[in-house]
C-alpha cells in the first residue's frame, strides 16, 4: 500500500496567553460621542483574548475545568468570563467555533493537495487527528455536549457535515451513477468511523503500540476503502505526547 508522505504539523489548538487587565470602568462604558464602533471593536478584541487564554487554561487544566479555575489561570476574574460568554456553555460554544473553523481550514487544505479520492480522505483524516492531538483537552472541551445538547448537536456536528461534503464530491467519478442517492451514504458512514476511531485513538495510552497520526490515518483509510481485513504495516515503536500549548 502506498505510503502517504509525512504531512506538515497541524496548527495548535492552544494560543499564546494574553495579559489581561481588568478595569471595570473600561469594560462597560456607555457609547458616547459617536464612539460605539470603536467600542464594539474593543469588545470583540477583548473577547478573542479571553478565548485564547481560556484555551491555554483548558489545555493545562483539562476539559472539566471550572469557570473559576479557567479565570484564575487566565489571570482575571470569572465575572469577566460570565460577562462575555454568559456561562460555561457559552464559553464552550465560543471556543468550539474557533477550534472547528481552524480544523475546517486545515482539512480543506489537505484535501486540495491530494491527487485522488483515497489520498484526499487519508490526508483529511490525518489533518483531523493531528489537530485534535495538539491538545486533546481543548478538543474534548470544544466537542463535549453541554446541558440540553446531544452528541449530534453544536459546532462539531456542523463541522462533520462540512467534511462529509468535502469527501462526497471527489467520490462521484467512482460510482457508476454519479447522481445516485447512495452517494451520500458512504461519506456519512465514513465520518462516523473516522470520528469514533479518532476519539478512541486520542484516549488510548501513549505507548509503543499506539500508531502516530499518519499511520492511524492510513489504517482508517484502509478500513474505509479495503475493508476490515486490511491492516497497514505496523509502525515503529514510539511515544506520543500532546504538544504543550
Amino acid at each position: 500500500m502506498k505510503k502517504t508522505q509525512q504531512r506538515a504539523s497541524a496548527p495548535h489548538f492552544g494560543e499564546q496567553p494574553t495579559q489581561l487587565q481588568d478595569n471595570p470602568a473600561a469594560v462597560d462604558p456607555a457609547p458616547v460621542d459617536g464612539r460605539s464602533a470603536r467600542w464594539d471593536a474593543h469588545r470583540e478584541e477583548r473577547r478573542r483574548d479571553l478565548i485564547n487564554v481560556a484555551r491555554r487554561a483548558i489545555h493545562r487544566l483539562g476539559p472539566d475545568a471550572s469557570m473559576e479555575d479557567i479565570a484564575a489561570t487566565a489571570g482575571t476574574s470569572k465575572s469577566v468570563f460570565y460577562r462575555y460568554f454568559g456561562d460555561k456553555s457559552g464559553l464552550r460554544h465560543a471556543v468550539g467555533s474557533v477550534v472547528i473553523r481552524q480544523m475546517q481550514q486545515t482539512i480543506a487544505a489537505a484535501r486540495q493537495a491530494a491527487t485522488d479520492p483515497r489520498e484526499g480522505v487519508t490526508a483529511m483524516v490525518a489533518a483531523y487527528l493531528q489537530m485534535a492531538q495538539t491538545s486533546p483537552n481543548v478538543y474534548s472541551f470544544a466537542t463535549l455536549p453541554g446541558d440540553g445538547e446531544t452528541r449530534q448537536s453544536g459546532e462539531l456536528s456542523s463541522f462533520f457535515d462540512s467534511v462529509t461534503v468535502m469527501i462526497t464530491e471527489p467520490l462521484r467519478h467512482l460510482l457508476v451513477d454519479p447522481a445516485s442517492p447512495l452517494l451520500s451514504y458512504w461519506p456519512t458512514a465514513a465520518i462516523g468511523l473516522v470520528r469514533s476511531a479518532g476519539e478512541l485513538w486520542l484516549q488510548a495510552p501513549c505507548d509503543a503500540s499506539k500508531p502516530d497520526s499518519n499511520a492511524m490515518a492510513e489504517q482508517i483509510s484502509a478500513w474505509l476503502f479495503d475493508g476490515v481485513g486490511h491492516d497497514v504495516p505496523p509502525v515503529s515503536p514510539h511515544s506520543v505526547t500532546a504538544a504543550e500549548g
